[in-house]
């Protein structure tokens, strides 16, 4: 019979000697595992995204991003993980700073032998605590009738964020019917209306409901998964589930960023797709949502000034480091009479479009004149297949980052 599982860890310090000295340290304990180290805050974060450890030991002091920046970082991305600040200066200013930032515990240098296991053993165990009530009931495979179907939490799911600079270009459609195309029996996918003055993905699908996102956003440190069923609206016809946005406009405005952020992160442990509408604008909720998303669905059109804010985005994003590499850049609306093509737009704005889905305004008012998406209907149709196209985009996206990522390592 197997032995407990080892408490996994991850090192991060930009001196070598100190790195090796805290493997060696923690190599007496045969219930801790040290899984990698980094050397910098931002290795911190891309290696505990990417190995999920149960507890880090960072310094505090570090080039490029310091522990403390990190910790509030990883404390917003990755709340079950147990951070463990390291320092030189052991005073208490010092370990206020980095309880203050979300660190588990704080350790001065140098280390004594039993002081780092005992915490390390005592941040593991929380961490499992805290992940154990992330997981709640989501478990792999089928439950009960009008409960989730998701992976389990090592499985986490994905943050897909549809955005337009420029309003009218059909965002909400393309979301709309991009999600229930994500979505399978086995695959549960959640859309989440981030357009939180203006929302219209509830009407979109014909569905009206009492709960809405405010209801959980104003409990966002303190969620469970049986809250988030009993918000969510089911979609009839398809299963999926939605979460609107609030009943009136000036609800939006009890909304912040940072809750809106928790909101989703907490979503992808339970949903393996979480699909943003968001506005055409960047509200402090878009951005928080652009903060912790994986891919980006940029929309245009082929009208002037829906490529130029386009253009105008894709340089914001270089600036604010959003790669473009995450960004699958796809024209509405296409209509090959007008002479403005995927061509000319890639090389205008350097960005590939990689997906023209038609005009088909027939099909695509009708559907959302009457609440049903039309990839439900009209699966065959040109616009219907070219929906399941982008959803395999995505999906082929996802699959391709994450080694990328580690390459760069």
């Amino acid at each position: 019979m197997a032995g407990p599982e080892k408490i996994r860890v991850l090192i991060v310090d930009d001196i070598a000697e100190t790195r090796d000295n805290l493997k060696r340290m923690l190599s007496f304990d045969q219930g801790i595992e040290v899984v990698e180290s980094g050397r910098t805050g931002k290795e911190a974060i891309e290696l505990s995204q990417k190995l999920n450890p149960d507890v880090i030991i960072m310094d505090i002091n570090m080039p490029d991003m310091d522990g403390l920046n990190a910790t509030e970082v990883l404390h917003r991305k990755m709340p079950a993980v147990q951070v463990i600040m390291l320092s030189v200066q052991n005073d208490t200013e010092y370990m206020r700073k980095a309880m203050k930032a979300g660190a588990y515990d704080f350790l001065p240098k140098p280390l004594v032998l039993d002081d780092l296991t005992n915490a390390v053993r005592s941040a593991g165990e929380k961490a499992r605590e805290e992940k154990s009530k992330m997981v709640g009931n989501f478990s792999t495979g089928a439950t009960s009738s009008g409960g989730m179907n998701v992976g389990s939490y090592n499985e986490i799911g994905k943050i897909i964020v549809v955005f337009s600079p420029k309003g009218g270009t059909g965002s909400t459609t393309i979301a709309t019917n991009l999600a229930i195309a994500l979505n399978t029996p086995e695959r549960k996918t959640v859309l989440v209306d981030g357009n939180l003055q203006f929302g219209d993905v509830a009407i979109f699908l014909n569905e009206q409901s009492k709960t809405n996102i405010t209801d959980l956003t104003s409990r966002v440190d303190d969620l469970d998964p049986e809250v988030v069923k009993d918000v969510m609206v089911t979609h009839a016809a398809s299963g999926m589930h939605i979460l609107p946005a609030p009943a009136k406009p000036e609800h939006a405005d009890t909304i912040k960023g940072d809750e809106f952020g928790k909101l989703l992160l907490y979503l992808k442990k339970l949903y393996p797709f979480v699909i943003v509408d968001t506005a055409s604008s960047l509200t402090e909720c878009v951005q928080s949502a652009m903060e912790v998303m994986d891919c980006m669905v940029l929309i245009t059109t082929q009208e002037i000034p829906s490529i130029k804010n386009c253009n105008l985005f894709l340089n914001l994003a270089d600036q604010v480091r959003i790669s473009r590499e995450h960004i699958i850049f796809v024209m509405n609306r296409f209509n090959p009479q007008i002479g403005i093509t995927a061509d000319k737009i890639k090389e205008s704005l350097r960005q590939e479009v990689v997906l023209s889905i038609p005009d088909d305004d027939k099909i695509v008012q009708n559907s959302v004149n009457r609440g049903v998406p039309f990839v439900l209907e009209f699966k065959t149709s040109i616009v219907g297949r070219k929906i399941y196209e982008l959803a395999n985009l995505v999906i082929e996206k996802m699959a391709k980052i994450e080694p990328e990522v580690q390459a760069k390592k």
